[in-house]
């Protein structure tokens, strides 16, 4: 069995379940090995007595059966029930359409049951609890527990086998040169699979995230380092005669540009102008105001006859930008038409748009992964823009430039990274930043909240609401569980329904959302249809509701700082003062993190802090705070290993450009069978 066959492949995955893993975009057995799990739960020693004080919780108990096991059947469901005694308090089971746990529940057998249990009027009570040996719990407490992201009618426990069944059958030759294995003491690949999905201890599982943390960076950076070297050398000077409109425009506007964003039009000018380069990116902290640059520079383009494409990463940005642009073609009287181009539009209107970038009309279009397809061609392409460029691939950028003659590619990007890690994660790319956000926004005002002031905080949101604001609460992070993330953020929504019950009406966004779902939910929230979006960081991702002026994250402790100040970032985006509540729970013992989230809005800063803080130890999860896309790599955490692969593929590529090598060969046909997810995850 090998990396790019089907998931059917592997023994126990039929059709039906084929399909539930392809809800994940799990389609091919490597697939399924990159499918790392998202945290991992130890199983606890088993009770034999209850804590005094005891309420609730998961646990593990061990208890021997002496009463009869009872199951009521009904059309509706099988109800099976008994009681068992922990020291001298009885515990009442139940499971519901599981008729055959009876057969293991035996009188006179001593057994381990693991799962929620809580008081009740007669005692606790345990619902759908695992039985185990205490033998076969035994064997469970040698090593970690995977938990995974999961879809509806996909349990943890297929996803495990699935797994297991995929490792023991596929065939994994190792590409990295064993001098670097050597070099940084690394684990092969196939070990580093087997320890991130089922490490023995702490120790396995941070050498197993190393080995593929270092994968990952190696082949994105080798990735960009290939498709730079194929670019041509020299690059043409365009001749930008005409400016007039580009200047009263700029004249008109009803706020003057910050310094950065004028050096970022200027740089861009040079490239055009000089020849100097090909592609730029600017880094924008959230709210600098990129959108008003991408728009200056596309005007500078088209006022010397060539069409521009901006390319947003979701449906509710790319509309959010069409809007934005005819506002402004409409306010400052530009002669030319503004195009939207999406996925979710009918053939007839796609066709219509084809048929305008075709011909030799000047326009603006902006659009999603939609203007990439294969039936749309431009006739005089001049700029490409893809926006949040962290979130389109190297692949998808090249796609959209190779539509016209060189087009200038212009990235942004409002993920502060310090200057050094920048470099070479985009090191195609010339490097523009805008560091200060435009005088008429007001600071977020920060606060750090513990459960104590839960209440309070609910008060202070209600409060902006009945003054006509907005704002959005970020579900917590989904425990240990089989809890799915639309379950998990469906139930939080329904218990902030209640609390606001009469005084605001509630949205609920997550991942697990069609786009069109999101696309609907997002736009009752920029229209205020609704006044809360329960969202979780599937939120982050650009969207512009000005009157939204609070944002509430639960559990903040548990996220990464980049990650939190993006989240941070979807309110202040208007005159209106805005706050932003950290709400901190009971397991946090250090609020270093927070304090300096609370202390500073600087992004850059805040990068640089993040940078300082992270280490090896300092390991909350799979992955920490989003940035690239990554799926295991974490570019502050692992910053030492981004450097140690950006060294490596220099030597390699200065020995073996081509890599036509033995090891060459091997490293080409990894990247060639890695392409589908390098492209589609990064």
């Amino acid at each position: 069995m090998n990396y790019n066959e089907s998931i059917t492949s592997i023994k126990g995955i039929g059709e039906k379940t084929a399909k539930l893993f392809q809800k994940l975009n799990l389609t091919r057995v490597g697939d399924l090995l990159d499918f790392y799990p998202r945290t991992y739960f130890a199983y606890p020693d088993a009770l034999e007595v209850f804590p005094e004080d005891f309420e609730s919780g998961t646990i593990a108990v061990l208890v021997r059966i002496q009463r009869k096991v009872y199951t009521k059947h009904s059309a509706r469901m099988d109800v099976t029930s008994t009681q068992v005694v922990l020291g001298d308090v009885p515990i009442s089971l139940v499971w519901f359409r599981m008729p055959y746990v009876k057969n293991q529940l035996e009188p006179g057998r001593l057994v381990i049951l693991y799962g929620p249990c809580k008081k009740d009027h007669n005692g606790f009570k345990m619902e759908q609890a695992a039985i185990y040996t205490p033998e076969q719990y035994a064997a469970l407490q040698t090593s970690l527990q995977p938990v995974y992201h999961l879809t509806k009618g996909l349990s943890n426990l297929t996803v495990k086998k699935s797994v297991k069944a995929a490792m023991e059958e596929i065939s994994l030759e190792d590409y990295i040169p064993d001098s670097f294995l050597k070099k940084h003491t690394l684990i092969d690949l196939a070990e580093a699979y087997q320890r991130i999905h089922f490490p023995t201890a702490m120790e396995e599982l941070l050498d197993a995230r190393r080995r593929l943390v270092y994968d990952e960076f190696f082949d994105f950076i080798l990735r960009v380092q290939l498709e730079k070297a194929k670019e041509e050398e020299a690059v043409l000077p365009i001749e930008l005669p005409k400016r007039s409109l580009y200047d009263k425009v700029r004249w008109q506007l009803p706020f003057q540009l910050t310094a950065g964003q004028v050096e970022c039009l200027e740089a861009m000018e040079r490239d055009l102008l000089q020849g100097d380069c090909k592609q730029r990116l600017i880094q924008g902290d959230v709210g600098s105001g990129k959108t008003i640059v991408a728009f200056l520079a596309m005007l500078r383009m088209a006022e010397n006859g060539y069409q521009t494409a901006i390319m947003a990463p979701t449906e509710v940005l790319a509309a959010q930008h069409y809007e934005t642009f005819l506002e402004y073609c409409k306010t400052y009287h530009i002669p030319y038409p503004v195009y939207l181009l999406m996925g979710s539009m009918s053939a007839k209107e796609k066709k219509e748009v084809y048929g305008h970038l075709a011909s030799d009309e000047v326009c603006f279009v902006i659009g999603t992964h939609a203007l990439i397809q294969k039936k749309v061609s431009f006739s005089h392409l001049g700029m490409v823009i893809t926006d949040e460029q962290h979130r389109f691939g190297v692949k998808q950028r090249m796609n959209l430039s190779v539509k016209g003659e060189h087009p200038y590619v212009l990235v942004m990007s409002a993920t502060p990274i310090p200057r050094t890690l920048a470099m070479i994660l985009y090191g195609d790319m010339q490097i523009s930043t805008i560091r200060s956000a435009p005088k008429d926004r007001l600071p977020i005002k920060n606060a750090i909240i513990d459960e104590a002031n839960r209440t309070k905080a609910y008060q202070f949101i209600a409060r902006e609401i009945q003054a006509g604001h907005q704002a959005y609460i970020i579900c917590p992070l989904i425990e240990a569980s089989e809890t799915t993330e639309a379950e998990n953020v469906t139930e939080y929504a329904k218990r902030i329904e209640k609390i606001f019950a009469g005084q605001g009406k509630v949205g609920v966004l997550h991942g697990r959302m069609t786009p069109e779902e999101k696309n609907a939910v997002m736009h009752a929230f920029a229209t205020n249809e609704t006044n809360i979006l329960v969202s979780t960081t599937v939120v982050e991702v650009g969207v512009n509701v000005p009157n939204a002026t609070v944002m509430m994250i639960e559990n903040a402790n548990r996220f990464g700082l980049a990650q939190l100040h993006q989240l941070r970032g979807r309110v202040g985006r208007g005159s209106a003062q805005s706050y932003c509540m950290f709400i901190k729970d009971k397991s946090c013992k250090d609020a270093k993190r927070l304090e300096i989230l609370n202390r500073s809005n600087d992004g850059f800063e805040i990068a640089a802090e993040d940078l300082k803080l992270r280490g090896p130890g300092d390991f909350y999860g799979i992955r920490q705070s989003g940035d690239m896309n990554f799926s295991i790599a974490d570019i502050y955490q692992d910053a030492d290993v981004l450097q140690m692969v950006s060294e490596d593929v220099a030597d390699i590529l200065r020995v073996d450009p081509e890599l036509s090598s033995a090891d060459g060969v091997l490293i080409r046909n990894h990247l060639k069978q890695k392409e589908h997810q390098i492209y589609d995850n990064l």
